[in-house]
């Protein structure tokens, strides 16, 4: 049976936000989500998140039947806060103790944890050990105790392995131990890690496991770490899509804050972002500084830089950019066109349709093989409700055209430039609304008068 609790009640001082330091994000998600999915991947019976400062029990950004949500008020210690969640816990099996801004540890590196018959302490090697407690080992290389840097001796202090804080305990012995906890130290709070000696002083196992990498007991104590665990993060995230055959111009920037999936032979540029879900085709090249967010891309798509693509699904072949927004609910069919600063809101766009420059298409549906002028908009709102616009397949539109919703231009239909349409245009003609050019005999600009 296995339990896991995060501690997560602290406030994150060094942060200097009035976010509990739990909440901020790395790759766009909390660093407690990081923490309870990898939580997650363990299946454990009971999961308990022990929070305070700013948070609130059952909180919406962390929805899930399994949570078990225990206050720590006040607050006295990682001993005392896992005291407060012990009602909830099995009485066998182990207890794994997690931090809620320790956000990269792995699910391989926690396995190895878990051994009912003894108490694991996670441990690590550092060149500079300044200020962590140091693992003693015995002649055999058993841990006999943690000492604390203030404490230890010269030699002591040359020990390079130190401890994490991150433990299982088996439950058989985690109410006693708990109960035997002191608090007569300068802070006056229940250390966790006062547990290891009390495991040695009853003769219990005790076993230290490391993790593969040094970045997965890293912590977030101030905006400076989170900042060098989110490149910490990406960077290991890159690694693997260039191990999977994806061409990436910079592995340092680059930021993956959801899901991405790669097909083959995919080029990424420098500066980009994917948000939520962003699946990417065969062949599909991402130019400079583009923004994706749930996006679908199919195979042989470019987008040329400074896009930004949200709640989108683009189709085989197509060019998209530079300085293209695709909002969400739009489809684009295959081989389709959209240039420079044109917008494409929930509208779907057919085959071999462009609009190369300054449009705008709001909630519009586009045949196969429409030419959409430049300065060409859909008027797409009268001012309490979303009307849509039909163009057929052939369409002709002109440059500097307004089209009024809700009206239809019929398949083959020309509209003349300046034109706004405001009734349905007719297949295969020329629709217009211009008024007569005139010219002014003998007119002449006016000058400023002389001081």
């Amino acid at each position: 049976m296995l339990n896991i609790v995060v501690l997560a009640a602290g406030k994150g001082k060094r942060m200097h936000s009035h976010l509990p330091k739990v909440l901020h994000k790395l790759a766009g998600r909390p660093l407690l989500q990081h923490v309870l999915d990898t939580a997650r991947a363990l299946k454990p019976a009971k999961l308990c998140v022990v929070y305070n400062h700013g948070m609130r029990a059952g909180n919406e950004q962390f929805r899930g039947a399994d949570l078990i949500w225990v206050k720590q008020e006040p607050q006295l210690g990682t001993g005392h806060a896992l005291k407060k969640a012990l009602p909830h816990l099995d009485k066998s099996g182990v207890t794994l103790v997690l931090y809620g801004d320790v956000p990269l540890i792995t699910v391989d590196t926690l396995k190895r944890m878990l051994k009912p018959d003894r108490l694991t302490i996670m441990t690590a090697e550092l060149d500079d050990a300044s200020g962590y407690g140091r693992i003693v080992r015995d002649a055999y290389g058993n841990v006999s105790r943690i000492v604390e840097h203030k404490d230890a001796t010269q030699s002591e202090r040359e020990i390079h392995e130190v401890n994490t804080g991150i433990l299982a305990i088996p439950n058989s012995r985690l109410k006693n131990w708990l109960s035997r906890l002191s608090n007569k130290n300068a802070q006056g709070e229940y250390y966790l890690t006062d547990i290891v000696a009390l495991a040695i002083k009853d003769s219990a196992k005790v076993s230290a496991v490391q993790p593969r990498h040094l970045w997965e007991t890293l912590g977030v104590n101030s905006k400076t770490q989170l900042a060098q665990l989110e490149r910490t993060y990406q960077r290991e995230l890159a690694k693997q899509l260039l191990e999977r055959g994806v061409t990436i111009a910079d592995p340092e920037r680059i930021d993956v804050r959801g899901e991405l999936v790669c097909g083959t032979d995919v080029d990424i540029d420098i500066g980009c972002v994917f948000e939520g879900t962003v699946a990417l085709g065969n062949n599909v090249k991402v130019g400079a500084h583009c923004v994706l967010k749930n996006v679908t891309i199919a195979a042989g798509t470019e987008l040329l830089p400074n896009c930004v693509i949200d709640g989108a699904h683009i189709g085989r072949d197509c060019r998209i950019g530079p300085y293209s927004r695709i909002r969400p609910g739009t489809v684009l069919e295959n081989r389709v066109h959209v240039g420079n600063f044109v917008e494409v809101k929930n509208s779907r766009v057919g085959d071999r349709s462009k609009a190369n420059h300054l449009s705008y298409l709001g909630d519009a549906t586009l045949g196969k093989d429409v030419n959409v002028g430049a300065g060409t908009i859909t008027c797409n709102y009268d001012g309490a409700n979303k009307l849509r616009t039909v163009i057929e397949d052939g369409v002709f539109i002109g440059s500097d055209t307004q089209i009024v919703a809700p009206v239809t231009l019929r398949k083959g239909a020309t509209i003349g430039a300046g034109t706004t349409v405001t009734e349905d245009a007719p297949a295969g003609e020329l629709t217009l609304s211009r008024v007569k050019q005139m010219s002014i005999r003998g007119w002449k600009r006016p000058v400023k008068k002389s001081k």
